[in-house]
């Protein structure tokens, strides 16, 4: 996964995010020294090699009055969890769902969904649209709730 000197320069450039502008490639481009449309070729070039794995938007749900952050977690049977996961992680209200490992006997979820409601009764019912979906594939199932906005940010490169 080997990067030239523009590929450094452009993630250098976006690591922060990219810039809250109408044409952010273009201002890249600018900072950059070349055309928007290689920054484009370039950002497509670096997804294809694994060197960065996504772009995209990563909202603060506090701000937009998503109080009551919940992760759901859900104990399914191991067979069925991809087909499980894909039909949750379709849900307009679920903004993760994934795998995890069961701890037992303390611990028996392997599926987990994070939901994000104004309140903690709009979370609980959007957990229960999950439920319901789920049906007799759900043997249990809790609702983790944030206490404390961690800040999210991936690896940092310098210079």
């Amino acid at each position: 996964m080997s990067m030239d000197a523009i590929d450094r320069a452009i993630i250098f450039a976006t690591q922060e995010g990219l810039p809250l502008v109408p044409q952010p490639y273009h201002a890249v481009a600018e900072q950059v020294g070349i055309k928007p449309d290689e920054v484009m070729a370039r950002f497509r070039n670096m997804l294809e090699r694994g060197v960065i794995r996504r772009i995209g938007a990563v909202p603060n749900h506090y701000a937009l009055g998503y109080k009551a952050n919940g992760m759901t977690v859900w104990d399914v049977a191991d067979e069925r969890i991809d087909e499980l996961g894909e039909r949750i992680g379709q849900l307009d209200f679920v903004s993760h769902c994934y795998q995890r490992p069961r701890h037992l006997p303390d611990w028996p979820y392997n599926l987990f969904a994070m939901v994000h409601g104004h309140d903690r009764a709009e979370t609980e019912q959007k957990a229960q649209q999950i439920a319901e979906l789920l049906g007799k594939d759900c043997r249990a199932h809790e609702i983790l709730y944030s206490t404390r906005i961690l800040k999210k940010t991936g690896l940092r490169i310098t210079g």
